[in-house]
């Protein structure tokens, strides 16, 4: 896709009326962590601050990290996980599960913490009526990284996932390793095959497997489904997803085994067939109690290219052999894999497959819950934030300013809202209606205006109509009004 090199960035839609209104926060590149009003009023700048994600807690307390591992060693290994208060004074840290020597560096303790994490007293670190995370005391999980090497995988390094427990005084109570579940993923041996000869090796370190990259973790919590008997989804389980692989998995917390999963392949039941392969996802994760759509699980369906198997045009290989060229949002009944909403190129309006890549975003992103219903997507590759109703419409839209100087993107990897009251030192703002710009019309100052022109009628030429010929080329439908959508 062809991006236009100049578009409006900051708050861009917004109706009052319709949305969840609070702050959002979210890591804008090195800036740091980043709060913003519904009208895209910068709150509070938390400077340098790192966050994968930066997560609000009530009070105006904010987690993230204070720095990363030099990339030449590790990759996405963040130094500690931090807890600051409004005035950056650390309220919080935890940096005590590996202590890593790197040539060149100082030698020190590292969480080796990535991607994602939770606060004891919510299971998904989004706001959620009365199950607000706990500021001070209590466990956190958080997701890390562990180097190690198993020879059913392959015989190279791995750069394994691992998912702790610790306790406030920063005890590591509880460890679940990912490698020691290979075989419960139910890899075909193709992909096993794919796998020893091609982990996704990457540069840090000398080289190393990034073989699952699982890029998030939380609790499921109280629901349904356990309610009614179904001990695959006990509150205390935990459910992640991998992103190269293509696996949403739930761990059982009580044995470390895989009770429910989906991935790596998509076509061996019906109902995962009608669900369609899901690839290269984020932030897999079930609602919780307490928001509309609970019990069912929510995924950023990227698109891109994941998982391991048969060689084809797109992956000779058979590496990242998974391709699709637009991103969905799904909600998921567990229990039989149906669809229960979705937001894809056909609910934003695009035509597909003509322009479905205009709904994008092959790597990072997100999807939350709101209290009223509606859904706030993080569309990370191009730093655009969304807030959908139930029935699609947008009703808030944000394109972030702020392109990184190591890589020249303004993505924002996840976004959270959260209620005004957790920030209780400032006084809420005032909410602002932004009306969408007609860009058919909108020129920026100096562009010619759209105004009268002189209209040429050709002889024998009529009205613009959409031919067959380019129907079937784009593999649409004619209709009575021109090419159908």
């Amino acid at each position: 896709m062809t991006y236009p090199s100049i578009y409006p960035t900051g708050t861009t839609i917004y109706n009052p009326e319709k949305c969840w209104n609070g702050y959002t926060i979210f890591q804008a590149k090195e800036l740091g962590a980043l709060l913003i009003d519904m009208n895209g009023g910068e709150v509070r700048l938390w400077e340098g601050f790192h966050g994968m994600p930066n997560r609000l807690l009530p009070g105006g307390h904010l987690m993230g990290s204070s720095g990363e591992r030099n990339t030449a060693y590790g990759m996405q290994d963040y130094v500690d996980l931090v807890q600051v208060d409004g005035d950056g004074h650390v309220v919080w840290r935890f940096n005590q599960y590996e202590f890593i020597e790197d040539p060149g560096e100082d030698p020190q303790w590292m969480a080796r913490q990535h991607h994602d994490y939770q606060r004891e007293g919510n299971p998904v670190g989004y706001y959620v009526p009365d199950m607000d995370p706990l500021v001070e005391g209590g466990n956190t999980m958080i997701l890390s990284h562990k180097n190690l090497k198993n020879a059913d995988i392959c015989d190279k390094l791995l750069l394994d996932d691992v998912i702790i427990e610790v306790n406030w005084d920063g005890d590591v109570v509880w460890e679940w390793v990912c490698n020691e579940h290979f075989e419960e993923f139910g890899f075909s041996e193709e992909a096993r095959n794919i796998l020893f000869r091609n982990p996704n090796m990457r540069p840090a370190g000398g080289g190393m497997g990034d073989w699952m990259h699982i890029n998030s973790m939380s609790l499921l919590g109280p629901n349904r489904w356990y309610d009614t008997g179904d001990h695959r989804f006990h509150p205390d389980n935990i459910i992640w997803c991998a992103r190269e692989t293509n696996i949403t998995a739930i761990t059982e917390k009580a044995t470390g085994k895989i009770v429910w999963k989906i991935g790596p392949d998509y076509h061996g039941t019906q109902a995962l067939k009608a669900l369609g392969w899901i690839i290269g996802q984020h932030h897999a994760h079930m609602i919780p109690r307490g928001l509309p759509g609970e019990g069912n699980i929510l995924i950023f369906d990227n698109g891109g290219w994941a998982g391991y198997g048969a060689p084809n045009p797109g992956s000779p290989i058979g590496l990242k052999n998974a391709l699709r060229d637009y991103s969905r949002v799904l909600q998921v009944d567990p229990t039989t894999l149906k669809i229960v909403w979705q937001y894809t190129p056909q609910e934003a309006g695009l035509v597909h497959p003509v322009d479905s890549n205009r709904f994008y975003s092959p790597f990072i992103s997100s999807a939350q819950r709101l209290p009223n219903g509606n859904t706030l997507i993080t569309e990370g590759s191009g730093g655009r934030i969304l807030e959908l109703t139930p029935a699609h419409e947008i009703v808030w839209e944000y394109i972030s300013p702020y392109w990184g100087q190591l890589f020249n993107v303004n993505m924002v990897y996840r976004a959270y809202r959260v209620p005004y009251a957790w920030v209780p030192d400032i006084e809420p703002p005032k909410e602002i209606s932004i009306e969408p710009i007609d860009v058919k019309t909108f020129r920026v100052p100096g562009a010619s205006p759209i105004g009268p022109k002189k209209v040429i009628h050709v002889d024998g030429v009529l009205p613009y109509r959409a031919s067959a010929a380019l129907c079937v080329e784009a593999d649409l439908e004619e209709t009575d009004e021109g090419a159908g959508v």
